[in-house]
């Protein structure tokens, strides 16, 4: 794994132009989807591997779609040959969570076994059912737990690089 300096969290992508001016329509995951103009640099990362650092991109909202304007970037067919591009950021950018929660992020690549001891595998990754959020864990098969602290969730342990659920591994 990482160090968190060097981890990089994915926070959106550039969907296409918006109008002929350079404007950009982006897909955000930060909530509210605003906010990822809050954590600039961004280092960009073509559908074709290649990288660059941005700073100074603006952004509104206009209506459903989320629009930007790049430094630099001021025609439409420059939008377009960036269709595609991944907007990074550094994981140490991020502010620290408050106590007793988590960026999915961190969670990634943690042991998790039962209450009982019983390794079930490693986290893979997280999502939201619109309910709760579930934590997917891949060892000798794929488990979906629910990510309820107390319920199902009963520790978290950078330390020991554990999560510990209340689950029944024939589940």
């Amino acid at each position: 794994m990482k160090k968190d300096s060097e981890r990089r969290i994915l926070l959106g992508r550039v969907t296409g132009a918006f109008g002929v001016r350079g404007e950009l329509k982006l897909e955000s995951w930060t909530e509210p989807r605003l906010a990822i103009f809050n954590y600039q640099p961004w280092i960009l990362r073509s559908p074709s591997g290649q990288e660059s650092q941005i700073t100074g991109v603006r952004g509104r909202e206009a209506g459903k779609t989320l629009v930007a304007t790049f430094p630099g970037v001021d025609d439409r067919n420059m939008v377009e040959a960036m269709r595609g591009t991944e907007i990074h950021i550094p994981r140490s950018a991020l502010p620290p969570p408050r106590p007793d929660e988590y960026y999915w992020v961190d969670l990634e690549g943690l042991d998790v076994q039962t209450v009982g001891g019983v390794k079930l595998g490693r986290a893979s990754h997280l999502f939201n059912t619109g309910a709760n959020d579930v934590l997917v864990v891949r060892g000798d098969r794929e488990r979906m737990v629910p990510f309820v602290m107390e319920d199902f969730v009963k520790s978290v342990d950078f330390d020991a690089n554990l999560i510990v659920v209340d689950w029944d591994p024939e589940f």
